[in-house]
């Protein structure tokens, strides 16, 4: 080992140590049964470790390091200086209860799902983080509002409650798989700790809902923006780069005309098929063109969304869809589909109010475990209407490509290569805007290759899938560096994004939840983009043909074949190096 490497190794064991629910999730083991310490010492300690890491690690010679651990040491810098504000400056210690909620669900959880371990060590492990379950939330009922300039979001504060029950199951969940391996005598002698560990976490997260209901709850006059400075200095960190809050406009206000032009001339298409008998609207007929095509699109758009499957069966019906997609995948040599195993599933209750569907991968020291592909069934308080217009924005084309987007060759397909990576540094630490911006981009890809070409609908309902992400990218920056309203912002997803409204008031909260987040779909896609296409170019010059072999998209993508261009090529060494910001895969890539 280099001494670079065994300078990382020191820093991923205290970093392991000090982050033990990370730990977790990365697939360290050695601290499964600990919590971060609470309150200022454990930030004091924690900045501690992050200012002398930083020093140290700015102080390496750039000369004497190889390109590779070049890279490493400024992937190590960048983390470095994302937690020190997370920790420093952004406080949501102070001000987003629903933090503790993920934190103990996230510490809970994979210990329960993942057999990493026999079950009695992972249960031992459980049940230490049960016994500390009270302290962690003594921690935070003193850190909730202890912040005189940024007082508690109500939002977050509403959702944490409405959470908490989920959580609260997860402590019965442990018990109850105690139970059933009882015939195993270290299970067995587990059981008692695990019951009264259990009690005593719902007992604390009952006191807990009872403080957000009755103290915090009142106190909660924060809407969880983050406003203009925050959100810029948050957005670099998310970036990794000085990209600012208006160029992601400038970009977005670019893509958004173009790709609803194209929704509006595949809807005028097919607008016999999906709606028969009918005379397309006219601008005379509707009083405008703008009209007429507004009609258009959502006419067609509900129609096909009719064509779903009934609630109890979308997690069948996407292992049906993810069988199919994997075949037209190796059928076209698109990219080698790993065989790590992927199960399909309905989300865990306590993630059900962050997404739709979502992907857990296991952690790149977590070798042989399953990916969970997490789908969320509507609400058990919803009424008909509200579950119709749920399964009509999940609809069978829409979750054919969120399966693309989540699966192969998506989020799945690229984690499994980025755990892969020989570099410990970048498979650990992995950016969203790559990760995020690579199952957008190769979503599109799959469109280009013929996925499904004979069926128009689906390449509508693509299309309304990749503005989805676009007007994400506005409505998280108009939010959180504007004035954003919530009629604004409804107004931009159903009308401006032809989505449901039950889809679109989730996105509303979710972008008051997670800010910089929801911008990283489209700004990490542009990148994927502006990547390839800098890749064909040179391959062009390389095979003689030169830059004007690759032409201007439409669109985006459909750049057609290119001289010494293959996509097997390159979406494999795209995904090879782990999952870094969009700066590095640059520098990795194109040498810069």
């Amino acid at each position: 080992m280099s001494e670079f490497g065994a300078r990382v190794e020191a820093f991923l064991d205290e970093f392991f140590r000090l982050y033990p629910v990370a730990a977790t999730a990365i697939g360290n083991h050695d601290h499964d049964g600990e919590w971060s310490e609470s309150g200022e010492a454990g930030r004091r300690s924690r900045l501690d470790f992050i200012d002398r890491w930083s020093a140290e690690l700015s102080r390496l010679p750039a000369g004497e390091l190889s390109p590779d651990d070049r890279i490493d040491r400024d992937l190590l810098v960048s983390e470095l200086a994302a937690y020190r504000f997370d920790e420093a400056d952004l406080r949501e210690d102070a001000w987003d209860p629903l933090g503790y909620v993920y934190m103990i669900g996230g510490g809970i959880f994979p210990l329960l799902a993942r057999d990493f371990a026999p079950l009695a060590v992972r249960l031992g492990s459980v049940a230490s983080r049960l016994e500390g379950v009270a302290g962690v939330l003594a921690g935070a009922q003193a850190e909730l509002g202890s912040l005189a300039d940024r007082p508690p979001s109500r939002l977050h504060t509403e959702v944490a409650i409405k959470q908490l029950p989920g959580v609260a199951s997860l402590t019965d969940d442990a018990v109850i798989q105690a139970e059933a391996a009882a015939a195993d005598p270290e299970v067995a002698a587990l059981l008692p700790r695990l019951r009264s560990g259990a009690a005593a976490a719902t007992r604390a997260i009952g006191e807990f809902e009872a403080f957000l209901r009755g103290d915090l709850l009142p106190r909660s006059s924060g809407e969880g923006r983050l406003g203009p400075d925050l959100f810029a200095r948050k957005l670099c960190h998310t970036f990794r780069s000085d990209m600012t809050a208006d160029q992601v406009m400038a970009r977005a206000n670019v893509e958004y005309p173009a790709v609803r032009a194209e929704m509006i001339r595949i809807a005028r298409e097919i607008w016999s098929h999906w709606v028969p008998g009918e005379a397309l609207p006219t601008a005379s007929s509707a009083g405008s063109q703008e009209a007429a095509d507004q009609v258009v699109v959502a006419r067609v758009t509900a129609a096909i969304g009719k064509d779903h499957h009934p609630a109890a069966e979308l997690v069948e019906y996407c292992r049906e869809s993810y069988r199919g997609i994997v075949e037209f995948v190796r059928s076209r040599g698109l990219v080698t589909v790993p065989d790590e195993p992927l199960e399909i599933d309905w989300t865990p209750p306590f993630l059900r109010e962050f997404a739709g569907a979502m992907l857990d991968s296991p952690g790149p020291l977590d070798k042989g475990q399953k990916t969970f592909y997490f789908v969320t069934p509507p609400p058990d308080d919803w009424g008909p209407e509200q579950i119709e217009s749920y399964l009509a924005e999940e609809n069978d084309r829409q979750i054919d490509l969120t399966t693309i987007h989540e699966g192969s060759p998506g989020h799945y397909l690229q984690l499994v290569y980025s755990n892969r990576c020989p570099s410990k540094v970048r498979a650990v630490f992995g950016s969203g805007v790559f990760i995020e911006g690579w199952a957008v981009y190769v979503t599109q890809v799959m469109m280009d290759a013929g996925f499904k070409a004979d069926d128009p609908a689906l390449m509508l309902i693509h299309w309304k899938f990749y503005l989805r992400a676009i007007i994400n990218a506005m409505i998280d920056v108009g939010i959180h560096a504007g004035g954003m309203t919530e009629d604004d912002a409804l107004d931009l997803m159903v009308r401006g994004g032809f989505q449901e409204e039950s889809e679109a008031h989730k996105k509303w909260d979710r972008a008051r939840l997670t800010s910089t987040q929801l911008s990283t779909y489209f700004v990490g896609s542009m990148g994927m983009w502006d990547l390839e296409r800098e890749r064909r170019v040179h391959a062009a010059v390389a095979a003689g043909a030169g830059p004007g072999a690759v032409p201007s998209p439409r669109v985006v993508g459909g750049f057609g074949p290119t001289p010494g261009f293959t996509y097997k090529e390159h979406l494999e060494s795209v995904i090879a190096h782990g999952s870094p910001p969009m700066p590095l895969i640059r520098r990795i890539l194109l040498g810069e």
